[in-house]
Order: structure tokens, then sequence, then C-alpha cells
């Protein structure tokens, strides 16, 4: 019994080894076919099934979605309640434990076993004459009845009281553990939902240049059948416009593939038609230094929370090891009535106080000790390690958001530039300057430059994303960091 609390407490830093070594870490792109096996917030609890409607999702149903149904969080909510119960049993060691017992049975005795036969009957008979003997049993029964309340309290332990407070570390650092998973899936489903949104508009580009090749087509069949052409230019156009057709299936092959994983990690059934009801999000983000960025994510990182109620977990562990070596006092007691049915009961009485020191323990003691201070420092190390983690993984995020940002604008300049490109190449052709070589390179190159917009865009949008979850902010200020 003395070492059960400490063994919670114990369990509870081995329970939370691998969150600590997983602590501080971002999430990297996904692997082209990813699922809940590689990765348990790829999946979801799906709690309804597919239906013929369409459901119209903004990104913050998509978020909310998430927070409730995201499997990688429900695991972290699950810990966070194992830790919960710990707590509760710890606790009942610091409270009296009470118990009442009752019975009533029939009991049967023979006198003679306990010595008093006929030998000695008969040698009381000569001291009383005048009584008769002859009539009594030497098998007697009777029924008893019995009752009885037993306290039993801890008055002492170090152990408890070092075990408990290191199974409510224990549990603080579930709940960081919890708020962290909360933020990665806000990470997640923002990635996957923008990365949907981003598929959309790269299959939009494709069907408006799709569209326009059919044009070209059109046109340059009509000057080949009228012979101001040659063949060569209908095959060129012919050929541009399949090539089109091919970039348009593969991309919306891509654009529906990001839409299973993004009902897949927010509980929507993975056949169930959905529409996004918001665009792709744009807006300048206030540039902070490193410095301040810093201070904001010491005091909002849940996982560098989450560490430190290790850290204080592990102390309270050491601490209990430590306590070992103290005198242990614990109280019983018991009353309780005692009596044959039908006459006098009789009142029972019992209260004995322990106090228990260890003598011969020393080389056991001094060993867990050691353990627990392998385990405290093993805590110290990550959390410095971690401290300095959170400064690079801050640093990089600002610097790929501010290159990023750059990226937009130069894809941006870029499409209209190609686009003009593009609008006066057709202007010569419609007038048999140039022929359709020209115009299919303008085309390819007005393609590529709104391609390189598109991935510009959802790469800044997942650099500003990766920054707020660098701070510990996303879960609350992802929607500002996006410029919604």
């Amino acid at each position: 019994m003395l070492g059960a609390v400490l063994a919670l407490g114990c369990a509870s830093v081995a329970l939370h080894a691998q969150s600590s070594a997983q602590a501080g870490e971002l999430p990297s792109s996904p692997a082209p076919n990813p699922s809940s096996l590689s990765n348990p917030y790829f999946g979801s609890v799906t709690l309804l099934p597919a239906t013929d409607g369409v459901v119209k999702l903004s990104l913050d149903d998509a978020v909310g979605r998430g927070l409730k149904t995201n499997l990688g969080l429900k695991e972290a909510e699950q810990e966070e309640k194992t830790l919960q119960g710990q707590v509760t049993t710890a606790l009942q060691y610091f409270l009296p434990s009470i118990t009442v017992t009752g019975g009533h049975g029939h009991d049967e005795f023979n006198l003679a076993a306990f010595g008093f036969g006929p030998g000695i009957l008969s040698k009381v008979a000569k001291l009383f004459p005048t009584l008769n003997f002859s009539d009594i049993a030497f098998i007697t029964k009777a029924d008893v009845t019995t009752g009885q309340i037993n306290l039993d309290q801890t008055v002492f332990s170090g152990t408890y009281f070092y075990g408990y407070k290191a199974v409510r570390a224990g549990e603080k650092s579930a709940y960081f553990s919890k708020m962290s998973a909360r933020g990665e899936v806000v990470q997640q489903v923002a990635d996957a939902y923008l990365a949907v949104i981003a598929d959309a508009s790269q299959v939009a580009n494709d069907k408006a240049l799709l569209d326009a090749d059919k044009v070209l087509l059109d046109q340059a069949v009509a000057k080949h059948q009228a012979g101001t052409v040659a063949n060569l230019d209908e095959l060129r156009a012919k050929v541009q416009y399949q090539k089109q057709q091919q970039t348009v299936l593969a991309d919306d092959n891509k654009r529906e593939k990001a839409e299973i994983l993004l009902k897949r990690e927010i509980g929507i059934a993975p056949g169930q038609r959905i529409e996004l009801t918001d665009a792709s999000p744009y807006g300048e983000l206030a540039m902070q230094t490193p410095a301040e960025l810093n201070v904001v994510a010491y005091a909002n990182r849940q996982d560098y929370q989450n560490l430190q109620a290790q850290q204080q977990e592990a102390k309270m562990v050491l601490g209990a090891f430590k306590a070992e070596r103290l005198p242990n006092l614990s109280f019983k007691g018991n009353y309780g009535v005692t009596g044959v049915t039908g006459s006098v009961y009789h009142g029972t009485l019992s209260a004995i106080g322990t106090l228990t020191v260890p003598i011969f323990k020393e080389a056991g003691l001094r060993g867990d000790t050691e353990v627990a201070k392998a385990q405290l420092s093993g805590v110290e190390q990550q959390l410095a390690d971690l401290h300095d983690r959170i400064d690079q993984q801050v640093r990089s995020a600002l610097l790929d958001v501010q290159s990023t940002q750059q990226l937009v604008q130069v894809a941006r300049s870029n499409v209209e530039l190609a686009k003009q490109t593009l609008s006066d190449e057709t202007d010569r052709f419609r007038a048999g300057i140039d022929d359709t070589l020209p115009l299919v390179q303008a085309q390819a190159s007005l393609q590529s430059a709104e391609s390189n917009l598109v991935e510009s865009l959802y790469q800044f949008n997942e650099a500003k994303l990766a920054l707020a979850r660098a701070t510990g902010v996303i879960e609350l200020q992802y929607r500002t960091y996006l410029g919604k």
C-alpha cells in the first residue's frame, strides 16, 4: 500500500514519455496517400453516413468539426481522462476507509471437546448433592448475531503526499497535451481546407485555358480549311487542346483526393459531397521580431507547458521516493456488538495506532531515488532542448512567411505579364502575323504562371499557419493570421 500512489506517479511519467519525445514537433507535409494508420490526425470518428445532398463547408465549420471528431484529438482526450481517473484513485489514500460488516450464524458446541465432559460433571455433582446433573446435554446450540463498523485511516505518509502531487502534475501535463493536439487539429484541417481550395483554383484555371484552347483550335481548323494556314498549325492547336484536357483530368483527380483527406480529418463520410464556401484567403501579416514572437511562444506553447508539468511531476516522484525513508503513521479501529440471539448483546471496541519505520531498506530506497533522478534529468534536458527548438521553429516559420509573401507578389506579376503576352500573341495569330507555335508557348507560360500563383498562395497561407502554431496561438488566431 505504501507504494501505490508512488506507482501511479511513475505510471503517469511513463504515460507521457511518448508525448514528451514528440513535444515541439510541428507536423510535416502529408504523404501522397496519408491515412490514420500513419498519423491519427488523418482520421476521425464519422458521425453520419453519406447523403445525396451537398454539405456546405466554411473554414470555421471544418475546424469545428475537426475539434469534435478528429481521431488524434480523441486519443489525447482519452489520455487526459485516464489521468483524471488516476487522480481520483490517488485521492482515496488520504480519505478514511470505512466498512460495515454484520452476520448471523447458527453455532453448535461440543462441551466435552472443551474439557467439560462426564468426569468433570461427576466431580461437580458431589459438591452439589441436591442438584440433578443427569439432564445436562454435552451438545449445545446457539444463534449468534454480530455487527461491526471498521475505520482505516492513514494519518501521515510522505510517499502518499508526494505521489498525489505527482499524479496531479501528470493530469496537468495531459491537459496541455490535449490542448497541443487541438492546435495540431486546427493546423491539419486548415492546411487540408486550403489544399482543396488551391486544387480547385488550379482546376478552374485549367478549364479556362481549355476553353481558350478550344476557341483557338476551332480558329486553326477554320483557317486551315480556308487555306490560310498550314496543317501544322492545326495539329499544334489540337495537341495543345488534348494536352490541356489531360491536365484538367489530372488536377481534378488531385482535388478529389484532397477533398477525401479533408473529409476524413473532420468526420465526414468519404462519399459525402461537399462544397467549400470560403475562397483562398490572402492578407498581409504584420511582422514581428523573433524576440517578440518568442515571448508569445513561451507563454502559449502547450507542448512547452506540457513539459514544464512533466518536470514538476518528476520532481514529485523523486520527493515520493525520498519520503519512503520517513515514518508512516496509520490508525485502525472498529466498534461492534456480538451476542446470542434473544439475549444481551455486548459491545466490542478496538483502536490501534501503527508507526512504521523503514530500517533495512536503504539499498532499495537509493535505487528508487536514482531512477527518479534520471527521469527528472531527462525531462529537464528535453525542456531545455524544446526551449531552443521553439526559437528555431519561430525563426524558421517567420522566414517562410517573409519569403512566401514575396513569392506571391512575384507570381502575381508574372501572371499579369503572361496574360498580356498571350493577348498579344492571340492578336498576332488572328491577324496572320504568327503561326500557332508562339501562341502555344504563350499559353504554356500563362498556365505555368497561374499554377505558380496558386501554389505560392497556398504556401504563404501554410507558412502563416505554421507561424501561428509555432507561437502557440493557432486555435484562437488562425483567422487573423490567414487575413480572414
